[in-house]
């Protein structure tokens, strides 16, 4: 029979389970209910009883007990598994999920899970479980998400330029005007609504696969939008077609949405009905374009996405003048919603140091 262990006396029962009250681990609290039991004069087998334990597991509570006191008793935290991959060469592989695959070499085009599963063990030796890449890359600040669209051949040195030269292209074309009256910066874009429409994320319960309408006709109008996002104002128009007739109509409606003594700068992409010389500019806007095939630098394409994931996908439209019809209720959704617009469309590069 193994010998009785002594328990330290320093403390009292009555002062051991006021700080069991007080404890924010449970597990230390069940031991020092028990210990204070004892201390009572109650037999060790009904003492560990209370905690939950059996009579060996408290004596082994005791020892640390009397060596470390009521502190003891908490439970220790393990360490965990160190990595398995250096310093070096988890800094190795962010940059080879960065750089992305060689399709000529690696078959894909983009990383899966198990594809860095096989680069891993091949370049460093060390073998993964498919599911905990996920958590390697999680840990390494990577998310799985959707990437926008590039046209092949953006210039991203164009781009860059354009944004660090706002100011001094803004100087350039409303330098004088600015010196009489209150600079708006608007963005402007059209977008084809039809019934040969999208599909997006949603909820369901995991293991199903809902479904939702989807037309294959053809019928389509194009929505017409502008936003001034420093304003959170917008000026909208749902029109048969996008041409030079139609973007007549759009910057004449932007004009009257332009606040009282102010001008209107209008930034949008470079399309033939917004460079033809046959469009008459209102006298309270000026237009500058931006670099080819950078619709980034457009806000309104976020309006776009906003616009469809809420308002228009997931839908049939039987007749034109649904269209027409679903177009008007959705710009006007956005339209009663300045903070969205603000959200969406502000720039740094835009409105840091605005005239």
């Amino acid at each position: 029979m193994p010998k009785v262990v002594e328990i330290d006396r320093s403390h009292t029962p009555s002062e051991l389970r006021r700080l069991a009250a007080r404890a924010k681990d449970a597990n230390q609290s069940r031991r020092l209910l028990s210990i204070a039991a004892v201390l009572d004069g109650m037999s060790r087998a009904e003492a560990a009883k209370i905690g939950g334990m059996d009579r060996q597991t408290l004596r082994d509570w005791v020892h640390r007990f009397n060596a470390q006191g009521p502190a003891g008793l908490k439970d220790s935290r393990r360490p965990g598994n160190p990595r398995r991959l250096s310093p070096a060469q988890l800094t190795e592989l962010s940059q080879i999920v960065e750089t992305g695959p060689d399709r000529a070499v690696d078959g894909v085009v983009r990383w899966r899970r198990i594809d860095l599963q096989r680069v891993i063990s091949e370049r460093f030796g060390i073998a993964y479980h498919e599911r905990s890449i996920g958590k390697l890359l999680k840990a390494l600040g990577f998310s799985h998400v959707s990437a926008r669209p590039r046209h092949p051949k953006q210039d991203g040195e164009t781009i860059a330029a354009f944004k660090k030269n706002f100011a001094r292209t803004l100087e350039a074309h409303v330098g004088a005007i600015a010196r009489r009256k209150r600079i708006e910066i608007w963005f402007q874009d059209e977008a084809r609504i039809g019934q040969k429409n999208g599909l997006v994320r949603q909820w369901a319960r995991r293991g199903t696969r809902p479904s939702q309408p989807a037309d294959q006709r053809y019928e389509s109008a194009y929505l017409f939008g502008a936003i001034c996002p420093a304003r959170g104002v917008g000026a909208g128009l749902a029109l048969p077609f996008a041409d030079t007739e139609a973007m007549q109509l759009h910057v004449d409606e932007i004009s009257l949405h332009v606040a009282r003594g102010a001008h209107a700068v209008l930034l949008l992409d470079r399309a033939g009905w917004h460079t033809t010389g046959n469009l008459r500019w209102p006298k309270n806007i000026t237009p500058i374009l931006l670099p080819s095939r950078s619709p980034e630098l457009n806000p309104v394409e976020q309006v776009w996405q906003f616009l469809r994931a809420n308002f228009l996908s997931n839908r049939v439209f039987d007749t034109y003048d649904d269209i027409i019809d679903a177009a008007c209720d959705a710009w006007q959704s956005l339209i009663g919603r300045q903070e969205t617009i603000t959200s969406i469309g502000m720039r740094e590069w835009a409105h840091t140091g605005q005239l």
